[in-house]
């Protein structure tokens, strides 16, 4: 083997065979009956470079250059008649597809064209161009072949519908970048996750696909959705940020729950929708009779989106009182939807619904701006507390809301009181506590709603100086019987009032339980003993400078 041009004297003349062949732009090695490099044109010198081939053997020249893929070009040669296909990868990654064959004048030649391009084009076809991973094509394409096979050998194939929870989150509060490298992280412990013969594929933004097949169902499906949820909900590192999200599992399996793609894709994604409805952070196989769920939850869609613009909402107020003064203080404002065949839907059905298909927003607008407007025409001053979702801090308008819903019903800003769930705080807790400092800056009040219900209450109360603490009514119920709930109660009302919070009591509906409120100290209460949702009107009836008996 000589390296370089300067080496060239030491080799042979050696004679091209054809006058042709130095203009070719496909690459030509001719080889003498030694299978010896006797020829190189000017194209394939150009491939090797620095590496001269003329003079060595084909195995040499490979082996000199890095390439591989070529090491038993002629053992394929000697077992056909005819020529001999092969694949060569150079150091450097370019492909080149490379045809052996003999001369009828003794002798060999390889023809080498560079199909890096081309390959590579290809592969991308098939691959998410974020992640790495299958596309949605190559999904249908390698499901079609397994359920093929599978009709044959009777072989189960399980397809598992993945969707990230709390992504979108992550991705409007801290741009694509991170969202980005998230995807590319959660794609990484996909691949961790499965065994060699499983397909992951990413089919949508935040939506991942996973076919099983080879294994025993459904104890296999049940096994790797497992891990799955529980992988993919550990926290992660991105450019700086700890992330923490999770993942919700629909699976269908076949032939069971559908022989054809269609039916198997349709119905893992049902089930997925189930494993949402009921919590996320969880898995759920295909049952018959999702199909027609799926059907009455997706006409509900349909009608929520419509609701304001159909004027289907209203407000109803639930009184707040003070327990020493025995008066009322404020109002919490509640919404409520009217529809004309389902009658009023309750919050807890719709609510989460209008999260999740990204309504939320306006109606918590709606619901801001109508209570402002309402309490304004109120002929006492008292002040009006109003819910806010976590979405409605993602999109990074809520406090010019809040501050032209103030200028709009000239409702003065202390008056307000708006109720934040630990969910609001999880999402992007920095971003989130520099809008309700803001709000603060305004005069606005700030309390937390369901206090005690999360794992990080207590470290919030640090970040943020709420004006109130709203007691979750878990710990309300029966409190008069449970010496466990009244030492909760007694050390979150000591909590809040050493660091100049007050604290309200929701779902008091027995004279017992505001008798024990009151001897553990609890600044107001709210519930059915002391007065249900009501009307904007009979809440205005309400107002009357009066005093409610309460129970000494």
């Amino acid at each position: 083997m000589k390296i370089g041009g300067g080496m060239r004297e030491m080799v042979r003349p050696l004679q091209p065979r054809s006058a042709a062949l130095p203009e070719l732009a496909t690459a030509v090695l001719i080889l003498d009956e030694d299978r010896t490099v006797e020829y190189v044109n000017a194209s394939a010198e150009a491939l090797f470079m620095p590496v001269d081939p003329a003079g060595c053997t084909l195995s040499a020249l490979f082996t000199s250059c890095g390439a591989t893929g070529g090491d038993d070009v002629f053992a394929v040669k000697d077992a056909v008649t005819k020529h001999a296909p092969f694949r060569l990868r150079l150091a450097d990654d370019r492909l080149l597809d490379c045809t052996l064959r003999s001369l009828s004048s003794g002798g060999f030649v390889v023809s080498m064209d560079d199909v890096t391009t081309y390959v590579r084009n290809a592969e991308l076809a098939e691959r998410d161009a974020l992640t790495g991973l299958a596309n949605r094509k190559v999904l249908r394409e390698r499901l079609d072949e397994r359920l093929a096979s599978a009709a044959r050998s009777g072989q189960a194939t399980a397809i598992l519908y993945v969707d990230l929870d709390r992504f979108k989150a992550v991705n409007d509060s801290l741009g694509h970048p991170v969202g980005d490298g998230l995807l590319r992280k959660v794609a990484e412990r996909f691949k961790s996750a499965l065994r060699e013969g499983d397909l992951v594929a990413r089919i949508g933004g935040d939506e991942f696909a996973v076919i099983q097949a080879d294994a025993p169902q459904p104890a296999a499906a049940t096994a790797l959705a497992t891990r799955l949820v529980d992988l993919i909900s550990r926290a992660y590192a991105v450019e700086g940020h700890v992330l923490n999200i999770g993942a919700s599992i629909g699976i269908a399996i076949a032939p069971h729950d559908g022989t054809g793609s269609d039916d198997l894709l349709k119905n893992a994604d049902l089930a997925l929708y189930r494993a949402k409805a009921e919590g996320r952070g969880c898995f759920r196989f295909f049952e018959p009779g999702m199909d027609e769920r799926m059907q009455a939850r997706r006409s509900m869609e349909v009608d929520l989106r419509r609701t304001l613009a159909l004027k289907q909402l209203e407000l109803v107020y639930q009184p707040q009182f003070d327990v020493a003064a025995s008066e009322i203080v404020g109002f919490e404002a509640l919404i409520r939807w009217h529809h004309p065949a389902r009658g009023v839907v309750p919050p807890a059905e719709f609510i989460p619904l209008a999260e999740e298909i990204g309504v939320i927003t306006a109606i918590g607008e709606w619901v801001l701006r109508t209570a402002c407007k309402q309490a304004a025409a109120w002929p006492t001053p008292l002040c009006i507390a109003v819910n806010l979702s976590p979405a409605q801090f993602r999109g990074g308008k809520l406090l010019e809301t809040v501050v032209s819903a103030l200028a709009q019903s000239q409702l003065p800003a202390h008056r307000l009181e708006l109720e934040i769930t630990e969910g609001a705080l999880l999402d992007n807790a920095d971003g989130t506590l520099d809008v309700l400092n803001s709000l603060r800056e305004l005069g606005v009040r700030i309390s937390m709603d369901d206090f005690g219900t999360g794992y990080s209450s207590l470290g919030y109360l640090m970040k943020f100086p709420f004006d109130k603490i709203k007691i979750d009514q878990c710990f309300i119920r029966d409190i008069d019987t449970h010496i466990e709930r009244q030492a909760i109660i007694r050390a979150i009302i000591s909590v809040a009032t050493t660091l100049g919070m007050k604290t309200i009591a929701e779902g008091v509906e027995t004279d017992a339980e505001l008798s024990c409120i009151r001897a553990q100290g609890c600044d107001e209460v709210q519930g059915y003993l002391t007065g249900r949702p009501m009307s904007a009107s009979n809440a205005i009836a309400l107002i009357e400078p009066v005093r409610l008996a309460l129970a000494s």
